[in-house]
């Protein structure tokens, strides 16, 4: 998921786009036709990018403008041919690489000034079906929104991926991949069948090799680091084929998770000068308990998914924002029952609509997902992945930065998402994502518009994570209540001694005991680190 803005974190946010999509039951493998060499488009590409050209600006910077990168160039590819190309045009200048393809990145890993060349793949963006590996192929540049689209209404099918629809697969998927889905389907990697990578070896030239879950040897080890190593580390990711594991067949509307025809939808508040700090506990207590309860992957609520937005005490509420499978037995008593529990005992009436029941492809597209005022896209962002309820020191925490007086933010939150499901029946290592016993997934939020409010905020999320983990050193290391974070949402604090004074490096956060595997991948696919940044994979 990319930043707050994007993802509808906002009261008012009905539903988190993405959150289910439609069931078809015709297969849309689709009708040849015959076009003339004349009336077939031309290829794209490669269009390279400097600065005076009117596109540089935009190219140089994703969706953070914290970060503005500056460039030789940009070079816009089309095709896996273009991408190899350019890495051997680039490596025989002598300039460093980075490849963007929905530009979400939470940190800098693309826009750094250490970067001369920047590859990006957003105009490859096809999505269809690969006879050959009885797969669904996805360019990298594709966003979820054309994966989504493309999958529900030519095969009715899905992948469990991201709520926001503007993020790129290409970053998306090889972080995990994670969404409203998830608890139903499990994660993206889950269902990744192969990669196509163009990699650069000991002979300093690039290559492209497709490695897939039935690989051996060296190519399966490629296939496994990206399903959750994260971006910038071994290659760049030109394609991704989509199949699920346990799938058969050649019937295209076989090989991929069908989704729900209807989701029912929730969205409501609790105002903020009703919430005693007394109430405010309860309810933070009882979202995290009810996830306690309910996240085995056999749960009559894995098909629901929340998100619990609790906004700094200047926006005026907090939130609540859920979808449930309105095709499960019981679908609203379930729904019902799961909003008692989480306002059992608060005291405070919540406000909203009745929940609705809509088609996927219109909670798609829901009103109010995108945010009101597109100026406010600087951002920094921390995760956590929660294995057990919130401890009372946790929840205080909570409520003392959510209501400094010194930080009347209305952009800033704690939001907390689902997790568990069928996300906790993978081993841990049998992808890279090692949180597998997870049962809540947490962003810290602060957004704003100008720069020069940079300091105040960026302080204000360290020290509002730093306040919550002060018993484990500032950061949520592996235990009996949190279980360290998400690549997906990357931080380059958890790699600062002020920020982490744990005696968990930030790789041991992000991957646990997958790290060293992911070394070794590093090693023989990219051994000379051409594909680095900030946090990226070692070599050992």
């Amino acid at each position: 998921m990319g930043a707050a803005t994007r993802r509808g974190f906002f009261t008012g946010a009905a539903v988190l786009g993405g959150a289910a999509l439609i069931g078809a039951p015709d297969s849309g493998t689709g009708v040849a036709i015959a076009y003339t060499q004349d009336a077939c488009p031309p290829e794209f590409g490669p269009v390279t990018v400097r600065s005076g050209d009117v596109r540089y600006v935009d190219l140089s910077s994703g969706a953070n403008q914290r970060f503005i990168g500056k460039p030789d160039y940009i070079q816009v590819i089309g095709t896996t041919e273009q991408v190899v190309a350019a890495v051997d045009r680039a490596l025989r200048d002598g300039k460093r690489i980075a490849v963007r393809s929905g530009g979400h990145c939470y940190e800098n890993f693309v826009s750094d000034p250490e970067v001369q060349a920047v590859i990006d793949v957003s105009q490859m963006s096809s999505v269809y079906y690969d006879h050959q590996h009885r797969a669904f192929a996805v360019e990298a540049g594709a966003s979820l929104l054309d994966v989504y689209e493309s999958l529900f209404k030519r095969w009715g099918v899905t992948v469990p991926g991201g709520s926001c629809p503007t993020v790129g697969a290409g970053g998306h998927i090889i972080g995990g991949g994670y969404g409203p889905l998830a608890r139903l389907h499990g994660l993206t990697v889950d269902h990744l069948h192969g990669v196509e990578v163009v990699t650069v070896g000991r002979d300093g030239r690039a290559k492209v090799t497709v490695a897939t879950r039935d690989s051996r040897g060296k190519k399966q080890d490629l296939w496994w680091a990206h399903t959750g190593g994260g971006g910038g580390n071994f290659g760049i990711v030109t394609r991704y084929l989509l199949r699920s594991p346990e799938a058969r067949g050649n019937e295209p509307s076989d090989l991929l998770p069908r989704p729900p025809s209807e989701v029912l939808v929730s969205s409501i508040v609790w105002p903020w000068s009703e919430l005693t700090q007394e109430a405010f506990g309860r309810l933070v207590r009882n979202f995290g308990g009810w996830h306690e309860r309910n996240s085995d992957p056999g749960s009559p609520y894995a098909g629901l998914f929340s998100q619990l937005k609790l906004l700094n005490r200047a926006a005026g509420v907090v939130a609540m924002a859920t979808q449930i499978d309105a095709t499960a037995d019981n679908a609203q008593q379930l729904l019902e029952d799961f909003i008692a529990e989480v306002n059992d005992g608060v005291g405070v009436a919540y406000q909203g609509a009745p929940p609705r029941r809509l088609p996927w492809h219109h909670a798609l597209h829901w009103q109010g997902f995108n945010p009101s005022d597109p100026t406010v896209m600087r951002f920094k962002i921390k995760s956590a992945h929660m294995r057990g309820n919130f401890p009372d020191d946790q929840v205080a925490a909570v409520y003392r930065n959510l209501t400094r007086s010194d930080y009347p933010n209305s952009n800033a939150l704690l939001l907390i998402s689902s997790y568990g499901g069928r996300i906790n029946s993978v081993a841990p290592d049998a992808t890279a994502v090692a949180a597998r016993d997870s049962v809540m997934k947490l962003q810290y939020v602060s957004l704003w518009a100008a720069p020069d409010e940079d300091d105040r905020n960026i302080a204000w999320v360290r020290e509002f994570y730093s306040d919550v983990y002060s018993a484990t050193g500032g950061v949520p290391v592996s235990g009996e209540v949190t279980d360290g974070c998400y690549i997906g949402y990357p931080d380059v604090d958890l790699g600062d001694p002020d920020w982490n004074r744990s005696d968990s490096p930030w790789h041991e956060l992000y991957y646990a005991h997958n790290y060293s595997r992911l070394q070794k991948v590093k090693a023989h696919w990219d051994p000379g680190n051409v594909f680095r940044h900030a946090q990226s994979v070692r070599l050992p």
